[in-house]
């Protein structure tokens, strides 16, 4: 295993004053009817925010894949007939992605969560509905940099955020039901797109497709800077008894820092664990994958004979609604039995089997439809094991602000390389892309 319960080093080593716990006081909160209850407290306003973020978030990430086939292209791309210009759309989000996820989540920690990702889920949705605004190829790209550069801070400080509340036991489950909301905004966006398409009006429907995923994300910004509660030793929303449960469990096995600091030793420290960097590799492949699917799924799907787009929208519903089925369950047995990595290589082996089936299969519609929720699946259920594996795996709070970005932003590197892995002159089959794919996972 790469990954070991606790850094036992940055654990016990912090700059700040050490903060004294009674063993029997620690022992008496845990599993008790009171943390219980504190669990579902936090659950009942923590999830519902933090999910619809997500789902915003992914929905106004990976629209363009459903514009693209609402004419996106022959409007502002010139026809763009080699699909060139928009594999560089869809990789511009991640370039300035990959720059600011560090710098933004070591920030963030600077500020009230709260606010924070209030300000980011504001700012990506007025980027998003400005897309609705663009005119040509450079006025569509700078909008999707913008996109990435406010939606940088988001998913590492959304596990940065989820280990303050919740334990190693409970993180992995709380994460991947968090996760699951990105297959909820490709099914919903589907939805969306088709029920978009078959709406007559003035506006081209991929404008309208942007305005309609973009204004939400900025009025649940408002929402969570009111509703979504800050630390657990500052926020409002808990008790005095239950700030004290809740901060007893932010250190249970790892150390917490005190408040709006970042410690510089365990940024450092970051950076030289190796663990990290051999994370990223795998993270990068899963990416890889995943970029590949929110952009190029809704093609993919046109590919098996279904050539009314409307129709290809619909269909992307069904295979993202089962890989939001299949990661709850593979999270919920790996919180169970307090093992990622198995579970990971299995999830990614369905995955790689979906696209040598969409490789050698051919002549068969149903099986390469199969295909479709095997890779959503195994791809979407393999990350969202990733990022809980790490979620309470990096030490001290510090080290998990860095450290999470770090390896973040080396597997979205893997997003850039699966936005142009699908090039439009190499359709209908796609080999080189379906082949890279399997290799990838």
């Amino acid at each position: 295993m790469l990954m070991k319960d606790s850094d036992e080093k940055l654990n016990h080593a912090s700059d700040e004053a050490p903060r004294t716990r009674s063993p029997e006081l620690e022992q008496s909160f845990i599993d008790s009817p009171e943390e219980k209850r504190l669990v579902r407290k936090l659950d009942m306003r923590i999830l519902p925010i933090t999910c619809l973020l997500y789902l915003f978030a992914s929905l106004d990430r990976s629209n363009l894949g459903n514009a693209r086939l609402q004419g996106l292209p022959e409007d502002v791309l010139r026809g763009d007939k080699s699909g060139v210009l928009f594999d560089w759309l869809t990789s511009a989000f991640f370039f300035s992605y990959i720059v600011c996820q560090i710098p933004a989540t070591v920030a963030s920690k600077l500020f009230p969560p709260k606010t924070w990702m209030a300000c980011a889920a504001v700012g990506w949705g007025i980027t998003s509905t400005l897309m609705a605004t663009g005119f040509n190829f450079p006025s569509i790209l700078v909008t999707r940099v913008f996109l990435g550069a406010f939606e940088a801070g988001f998913s590492p400080q959304m596990t940065l955020y989820f280990s303050l509340f919740y334990t190693r036991k409970e993180i992995g489950l709380r994460l991947a039901f968090w996760f699951g909301f990105a297959t909820i905004a490709g099914a919903f966006g589907g939805l969306i797109a088709f029920g978009i398409q078959n709406i007559h009006s003035s506006v081209q429907n991929w404008r309208r497709l942007f305005i309609v995923e973009g204004v939400p994300a900025v009025i649940l910004g408002v929402v969570t800077y009111f509703y979504l509660p800050n630390r657990p030793e500052s926020t409002t929303y808990l008790t005095d008894r239950e700030r004290e449960i809740a901060v007893e469990r932010m250190n249970r096995g790892a150390s917490g820092d005190v408040g709006a600091v970042v410690n510089r030793a365990h940024v450092i420290a970051a950076f030289r664990d190796w663990r990290l960097y051999i994370a990223g590799v795998i993270y990068f492949g899963l990416n890889c994958a995943l970029a590949s699917i929110g952009a190029f799924l809704p093609t993919i799907i046109t590919t098996l004979g279904f050539k009314a787009n409307a129709l290809a929208q619909l269909l992307t519903v069904p295979p993202y609604i089962v890989a939001a089925i299949v990661m709850l369950a593979f999270a919920f047995t790996s919180d169970r039995l307090q093992s990622r990595g198995i579970l990971m290589a299995v999830s990614s082996a369905i995955g790689g089997v979906g696209y040598l089936l969409l490789i050698v299969v051919t002549g068969n519609v149903h099986a390469r439809y199969f295909a479709t929720f095997c890779i959503t699946s195994g791809t979407y259920t393999a990350i969202g094991l990733t990022i809980a594996w790490f979620g309470h795996n990096l030490g001290s709070e510090t080290k998990k602000a860095a450290g999470l970005p770090l390896f973040m932003a080396i597997g979205q590197g893997g997003s850039i390389l699966g936005s142009h892995i699908y090039p439009q002159t190499e359709g209908p089959r796609y080999i080189k892309g379906f082949g890279s794919m399997s290799f990838t996972l």
